[in-house]
């Protein structure tokens, strides 16, 4: 009997084999493992396709993987041993089980491509953590992703490795954009990018949550009710979305045509961590690390009024130091409109 014939005939006409199915079939002449030996030639000779995952796994011809998927619902979850893991690798994966995800548009596609991929690798080289779990699913209409890990955490990561007074610090930080605790390796503009291109996005980690509603848009941050060991960033986009990659990019560049992450926007609310007066110390606190940037959007959204103090350091002091960099003012009350045009315009 020639076995590779015999179950190229047998997925023709049942459609679909599990290892299970064929021993029987071939009424047990041949052990499991054995026959599991000669399924998984037959996929990597391309004569077969692998569709599922542990105890779902079946095989079933070529060009029938698509309509095989979809009868194993639209979720991935899975859970991977961090050693030797690559992203881009488990990235193929999610593409070749979820078909959905490649008939979407391309722009939702690149997208998809970039958040998660940001994502597992700051997991992978950032959390220390042995496993990393994900998630991949479509909920109603939206594209979800989930990367945890239980590892040393990104908020604290970040506090210690920038030698920062706290957590809530670490968050500040990484709202601005290039934050990384690697900077001869990384850029630190994966979670800014994801976050800013998310439709909601959230990263939890021990103590704290930090979400972002772009569709509000607003943010979040937050203590958990339980402790969360490691990260865990969920990620969600509509698969109707009209945004575009590139857009969100051009965005936070001082010149569209120039592919420079040179602008950032700063929320200002988050730095008043409950308190109305806002003093020269939190300024210098907000200041932290944009002398980076060419462009620098203060948001005063739900700030009902800044000190003088304040508004001197950012206007006054540090566009002295730095002249060449844009300061732009949005969302400001007539309270803090007032006190910001004290310092741009000062009287005589």
């Amino acid at each position: 009997m020639d076995i590779k014939k015999t179950i190229l005939r047998l997925i023709e006409e049942k459609k679909r084999l599990k290892t299970s199915d064929t021993v029987t079939a071939l009424k047990n002449q041949y052990s499991r493992q054995y026959v599991s030996r000669v399924l998984n030639s037959l996929a990597q000779e391309g004569k077969i396709v692998r569709v599922g995952q542990t105890t779902n796994t079946f095989y079933v011809l070529p060009g029938k993987q698509d309509e095989a998927q979809e009868s194993l619902g639209n979720k991935i979850k899975l859970r991977l041993s961090n050693s030797s893991l690559k992203e881009h690798e488990v990235l193929n994966d999610i593409n070749r089980r979820l078909p959905f995800i490649v008939k979407a548009e391309e722009s939702i596609r690149s997208i998809f491509d970039y958040a998660f991929s940001e994502m597992l690798n700051n997991a992978i080289e950032h959390s220390k953590s042995k496993f990393i779990e994900i998630e991949v699913a479509k909920e109603d209409n939206n594209l979800c992703f989930v990367v945890s890990d239980f590892g040393v955490g990104v908020f604290k990561n970040v506090m210690r490795k920038r030698g920062l007074k706290s957590e809530l610090e670490a968050i500040q930080d990484l709202l601005k954009g290039k934050t990384t605790t690697e900077p001869q390796a990384h850029s630190g503009e994966g979670i800014f990018f994801t976050s800013k291109v998310a439709d909601v996005f959230s990263l939890e980690s021990f103590e704290f949550r930090l979400r972002i509603d772009n569709l509000i848009p607003d943010i979040f941050v937050g203590e958990l009710p339980r402790l969360k060991k490691g990260t865990r960033v969920t990620f969600k986009i509509s698969l109707d979305t009209t945004k575009h990659l590139s857009d969100t990019f051009k965005a936070f560049s001082s010149d569209p045509n120039e592919p420079n992450f040179d602008k950032t926007k700063v929320q200002v609310k988050l730095y008043t961590m409950g308190t109305i007066y806002v003093s020269r110390s939190q300024a210098r606190r907000v200041l932290t690390g944009l002398e980076k940037f060419r462009h620098i959007v203060f948001d005063y959204d739900k700030v009902p009024t800044v000190g003088q103090a304040f508004v001197d350091e950012i206007y006054r002091v540090f566009q002295t130091k730095h002249p060449n960099i844009i300061i732009e003012s949005t969302n400001t009350n007539e309270a803090v409109k007032f006190m910001v045009d004290r310092v741009e315009k000062p009287t005589n």
